[in-house]
């Protein structure tokens, strides 16, 4: 594991990485462990986790998010082809209101079929030039 990723021995994820509780591994390098998921929404549903403890994405070294994503298209593919599903959504949720359930980042992997998957209602607002101007703007000054 990367030196300088932290653990929180309370954390279901971090015992899972320790060895402590037990998973389905997929995966696994020196930054990111990829396991079924054990209440799964889809047969092959899979997580792809941060060795390291950090709760939301904007936590995450750029490095050990970057090793995440690269593990995904791969995995991805393995999950699709093991489980003959038509599609897949790769969610990542960050705090309670975005309905995150473990305070560990995790990528879920979830295939989708005509009968399983994630179920997704998505209730589309506008964006005015005026407003998006100013996001653009403060969106900016926050990325020094």
């Amino acid at each position: 594991m990367h030196a300088s990723q932290p653990v929180d021995p309370e954390c279901i994820f971090c015992r899972i990485v320790s060895g402590t509780i037990p998973c389905h591994r997929l995966y696994e390098d020196e930054d990111v462990l990829g396991f079924l998921d054990v209440g799964p929404v889809s047969r092959g549903h899979a997580l792809i986790i941060p060795k390291g403890h950090w709760a939301t994405l904007d936590q995450v070294p750029a490095d050990v998010a970057a090793a995440a994503m690269r593990v995904a298209p791969r995995l991805s593919r393995a999950i699709m082809n093991a489980t003959g599903a038509e599609a897949w959504n790769v969610l990542q949720n960050n705090g309670k209101l975005a309905h995150q359930a473990v305070d560990h980042v995790h990528f879920h992997i979830i295939p989708r079929t005509s009968d399983a998957g994630l179920e997704i209602g998505w209730p589309s607002g506008s964006l005015g030039d005026e407003d998006a101007a100013a996001l653009v703007a403060a969106i900016a000054r926050g990325m020094n």
